[in-house]
């Protein structure tokens, strides 16, 4: 009875050592998932895929981009993580943490190679929705690195300026966030698909300080 209960021990463990030999992507998702960075370290010591992905295309650096884990996408991208590498649905980390106004992670990818000519799926860049978004800090960031195209025009037919004022609420958060763009050298009479100017747009909505802000700036 004692050697039947041994070999059963002995197959069970052997099968559960198995299963984890066997899935060790699906145990690297899972950490850095989990935070868990002395793990994921090991095994990209041992040549594990740094660019590994999951089902729906997300990379681990996406992964750690969307818990805002800055520790695990610092070490990833020690390891060549590829921050332009997109998921299904076009995000990839460094439009992702722009879009999220991560800006700590936006500062690491813009230091790994982040491309300003990968687009997301709705072919804009990450200062758009960082300014849709008010996400200022990312604004002045990304509106003042060299080569960046402040006035890249999406899907929508908007750009960084557009959707600051179609999207955002006129308050003084938007209000920075446009003085920022126009600081930054915007420009600030692209129309969209109907032809209608962020101005126009502006005074539609009742946003009197963006309609001042405007105006102040094209008669200059």
């Amino acid at each position: 009875m004692q050697h039947l209960i041994l070999l059963f021990s002995f197959i069970f463990l052997n099968s559960c050592n198995n299963d984890m030999n066997t899935h060790p992507q699906t145990n690297l998702l899972e950490a850095v998932q989990k935070n868990q960075l002395l793990f994921v370290e090991e095994e990209l010591k041992k040549g594990a895929n740094v660019n590994l992905t999951d089902k729906n295309g997300k990379s681990l650096l996406l992964i750690a981009t969307h818990n805002n884990n800055f520790e695990m996408a610092k070490l990833l991208v020690s390891y060549k993580a590829d921050v332009n590498q997109q998921d299904k649905i076009q995000d990839s980390p460094f439009l992702y943490a722009g879009a999220a106004g991560h800006l700590k992670l936006v500062q690491l990818y813009l230091s790994h190679g982040a491309r300003f000519d990968i687009f997301n799926r709705y072919n804009g860049t990450a200062l758009i929705p960082a300014s849709e978004r008010g996400h200022l800090e990312v604004v002045k960031l990304l509106a003042n690195t060299k080569g960046f195209p402040i006035d890249h025009v999406n899907r929508l037919g908007w750009t960084a300026l557009m959707e600051a004022v179609i999207l955002g609420d006129g308050s003084q958060k938007f209000v920075n966030v446009i003085q920022t763009l126009i600081d930054a050298g915007c420009n600030i009479n692209i129309a969209d698909h109907d032809k209608k100017t962020p101005l126009a747009h502006a005074k539609a909505k009742g946003y009197s300080d963006i309609v001042q802000l405007l105006e102040k700036t094209s008669k200059k």
